[in-house]
């Protein structure tokens, strides 16, 4: 009994602790005086939080970063599916 409490308690921990370690760019969405951003100042920033992302996920499957119509095509995927 005691072992499935502590098993089920330890997956729960694991658990939370991946959810909060996922930051979005909706999370990161917050002006120098800690509010969150509203309006075109929002819509700016998840623009370019979005494009940072794609950018960095545009590499090849041996590793090296894509360039030219490959990566602007990798980039695209990406923000449609994000």
């Amino acid at each position: 009994m005691i072992r499935a409490v502590f098993l089920a308690a330890m997956i729960a921990t694991f658990a939370a602790g991946t959810a909060m370690a996922q930051e979005t760019c909706e999370s990161k969405a917050v002006g120098k005086d800690g509010k969150v951003l509203a309006g075109a100042a929002k819509t700016s920033f998840m623009k370019k939080c979005l494009a940072d992302s794609c950018a960095a996920k545009a590499v090849s499957a041996d590793g090296k970063p894509l360039s030219g119509a490959a990566k602007n095509s990798s980039i695209a995927k990406c923000e449609k599916g994000a």
